[in-house]
Order: C-alpha cells, then sequence, then structure tokens
C-alpha cells in the first residue's frame, strides 16, 4: 500500500490518507460570508478524495483581512454557511479544517485581480496593525503600532472565532502564522522592534503566538486538531530563521500542536527565494527530524511521486497542494492509480473509475 494511502490518525480524528487541501485564498465574500463559490470549490476537493480540507485564510476580525473579498468568522452570522460546507466536506468522507488569520500590515489591499495595491481612503481602507510601526515595503502606508490592550484584543478575537469555527463543525483548526501577517510580524525580528514583553528576545516575540495557541486549544478540546502553519525561514539575513522555527516547535509541541505545516518567506520584501519543485520540504524534514512533532510538506509538490517520496523519506507527515489541487480537484483519485492503491470512489463517480 502506498504511504500516501494509508489512514493516520492523530488524537481522535483519522484522515483516508496524507493528502491536504492547502489553505487558498479565493477573494470571493461579501462582508466575511462564505458563499456558493466556497461551498463547490472545498466541496469539489473533498469529492475528489482529499483527506483534509482547509478553508482559506479566514480572518478574526474585519480589520484583519487581506482584502475586502476575504472570508471572516469575525460574527456568529458567519456560522450558518460555514456549517453547510463542513456539513459537505463530511460527508464525503474528508474532514474539515480551518484557517485563522489576521493580516497585519498587509490588509487593506485590492484582491490580486483588481490589482493587488493597497486601498486608498476613497476605496474604502483601513488602518493597519502591526507590532511595529514598520511597513512592508516603502511607499505602503504606515501600519499602527499595536497597543497592550490591542494585542489583548486580538487574542480573544481569535478565542471567540474558535468558538464559532467549532460551532460551525470544523474538526481541525489551524493558526496563520507565516507568510508576513501578523503572527508572523510578531515572530521576526525585521518587522517586531517593540521594546515591551512583546518585542525584543526570542520569547517575547512567541508570546503573541503561544497565548493564542493556549486559548484556541482550551476552546477545542483534546480531540481536535490544532495545526500552526509557520513561515520557517524570512530568507533573509538577520530575520527569523531555521533554528527559531526548530525552537518554536518544541514549544509548540508542549502546548498540545499537533502539526507544524511548514512554508517560507513572506515577510520582507528583501526575501531571495530558491524557487523551485519541493523547495520547502527540507523545512518539515528539519523540523520534524529535529523536534518528533507531526509536520506537513507544502511548496510547488505537483506529482503523486514527489509525494510518495517525501513520506517514504520521512520528510513529513502530510503533503499539503495548492495550486495543484486548483488545476486537478481530483488529483487524489488519479495518485491512487499511479501509486497502485485501491480508494474508494465517490458513487456518484464509480463509473468513471480508472481501472
Amino acid at each position: 500500500m502506498a504511504l500516501l494511502f494509508e489512514r493516520v490518525k492523530i488524537r481522535n480524528i483519522e484522515l483516508k490518507n496524507r493528502l491536504v487541501v492547502s489553505p487558498m485564498c479565493q477573494y470571493s465574500s461579501v462582508d466575511g460570508f462564505a458563499n456558493d463559490w466556497h461551498l463547490v470549490h472545498l466541496g469539489s476537493r473533498a469529492v475528489g478524495g482529499a483527506a483534509l480540507v482547509f478553508t482559506e485564510a479566514t480572518a478574526v476580525s474585519p480589520e484583519g483581512r487581506i482584502s475586502p473579498d476575504d472570508m471572516g468568522i469575525w460574527k456568529d452570522e458567519h456560522i450558518d454557511f460555514l456549517k453547510r460546507i463542513s456539513g459537505f466536506i463530511k460527508q464525503h468522507g474528508s474532514v474539515p479544517g480551518i484557517q485563522l488569520a489576521h493580516a497585519g500590515r498587509k490588509a487593506s489591499h485590492f484582491s490580486p485581480w483588481k490589482g493587488g495595491k493597497f486601498l486608498n481612503p476613497a476605496e474604502g481602507a483601513w488602518q493597519t496593525l502591526a507590532p511595529s510601526a514598520v511597513p512592508y515595503k516603502e511607499g505602503e502606508p504606515m501600519p499602527k503600532e499595536m497597543t497592550i490592550v490591542e494585542i489583548e484584543q486580538l487574542i480573544e478575537d481569535f478565542r471567540l472565532s474558535t468558538e464559532r469555527a467549532l460551532q460551525a463543525g470544523f474538526e481541525v483548526f489551524e493558526v496563520h502564522a507565516a507568510h508576513g501577517y501578523l503572527i508572523n510580524e510578531f515572530l521576526s525580528p525585521l518587522s517586531n522592534h517593540r521594546e515591551d514583553e512583546y518585542g525584543g528576545s526570542f520569547e517575547n516575540r512567541i508570546r503573541l503566538l503561544i497565548a493564542i495557541v493556549k486559548e484556541m486549544r482550551t476552546v477545542i478540546g483534546n480531540d481536535r486538531l490544532l495545526f500552526v502553519r509557520i513561515s520557517v525561514t524570512d530568507w533573509v539575513s538577520g530575520g527569523w530563521n531555521e533554528g527559531d522555527s526548530v525552537q518554536l516547535a518544541k514549544i509548540l509541541k508542549e502546548l498540545g500542536v499537533d502539526v507544524i505545516d511548514c512554508s517560507s518567506g513572506g515577510n520582507s520584501h528583501e526575501q531571495k527565494i530558491p524557487v523551485g519543485p519541493l523547495y520547502q520540504v527540507p523545512f518539515s524534514e528539519k523540523i520534524k527530524k529535529e523536534t518528533g512533532i507531526l509536520t506537513a510538506a507544502v511548496g510547488l509538490i505537483t506529482t503523486a511521486e514527489e509525494s510518495e517520496e517525501i513520506l517514504s523519506e520521512n520528510k513529513a507527515d502530510l503533503v499539503v497542494m495548492a495550486r495543484e489541487l486548483l488545476r486537478e480537484p481530483y488529483f487524489p483519485l488519479h495518485a491512487a492509480k499511479t501509486l497502485g492503491a485501491e480508494v474508494e470512489w465517490p458513487v456518484q463517480y464509480e463509473r468513471a473509475k480508472l481501472k
């Protein structure tokens, strides 16, 4: 049996294989609400055979959106449609996951196909927040350095959003602490110049993430899964690096985090990333081997053979795909055929099953 299609049980959640649908922004919401696009987009990946299907980065507050078109979970009214989505995912044998996020200084931008530039006041811009008043790049609006009261409110926003996500039927919860968004901004000395208990030392810079993780684990209990996505390195000298990530992973493991989702970059305009197939897999391998925590590999993984190799060489426990699953929602079904694994197809599609 191919490792990619072996079942894996983490706590009380069983995944039917090791393939995960990465959180992928759709920029298709109004006032944070999920809609039919999200139901079809996420539902088709469940029908396609992925074991775990994550929503896109879902904002814990209105100002935490990357764009006005982002999905959110900052109010109770968001719950109903999300519950419909999670129910459909479960109905088709997959596990529903949600990624909770705050965009920090990278908020208040147009969606990519609307230009991706920062909004101006006449276009509905809002004040962005950050650990320090340092813009992502020259020419962008200055973010506001968060006060202690605002930090405490942010932690509460994550707690309340987790409660709503639980009501909406999600079983896996991921903290977005990567890609230059707010939590990543606190972690990195490139963006965190604070001189209080949330800045300076490594212990201070991770304080916000630790507080959020503790709150979320308390809300979801011991049966459901908690992931943290991190940028393992900033790809900039003097920034957050692999050693920091290993140290952080050890701490998160002790706090009950189940999986480190290993991405990279996004926090500095000066980053130099050697992008290529499997370019981030060494990060998941390093963290897995040096800490013992389960890891997920992501980043230009596009074939069944690559996925199987990652698992067989013990470089990760889960394979997370983004663009390949946009191109081919049914990739898991085809990958099973490639690797000689027998998997169930949706009964509605069995007449087309590959022999």
